[in-house]
């Protein structure tokens, strides 16, 4: 049960959603998850580490910068089952395929040149 409720509550975010959604295409940075999303970056901080709990995303680091991606095969069934649940739901969902435009804009640029936070 407690598995389940950390997944709800992670669902619970519209942003949280777009963030999930926006993973579906491949890792990314979490400089590009703060461009796309037009959140503050310890908001999206927030979202990821609520995901994270979820078992929802995995990351790593390099260098000063954070990458973000679904979880791999080996991640719960409960898990597998609620990512699919998610994308078959919202993939033509027109806040979603914005984002997923936004996306191939934003990958297009350097990383250094992609959020606020990360020009310092």
């Amino acid at each position: 049960m407690r598995e389940f409720l950390k997944i709800t509550k992670a669902l619970s975010d519209p942003q949280r959603v777009r963030a999930l959604m926006l993973l579906r295409e491949g890792e990314l940075c979490v400089c590009q998850i703060i461009e796309i999303l037009g959140l503050a970056p310890s908001t999206v901080s927030k979202h990821m580490s609520i995901l994270e709990q979820a078992d929802l995303v995995q990351w790593r680091k390099e260098g000063r910068w954070r990458y973000y991606r679904l979880p791999g095969n080996d991640c719960p069934i409960v898990v597998k089952q609620t990512l699919k649940w998610l994308q078959s739901s919202l993939d033509s969902c027109p806040d979603i395929e914005k984002d997923k435009r936004s996306l191939k804009i934003t990958c297009k640029k350097p990383l250094k040149d992609c959020a606020e936070c990360y020009q310092k």
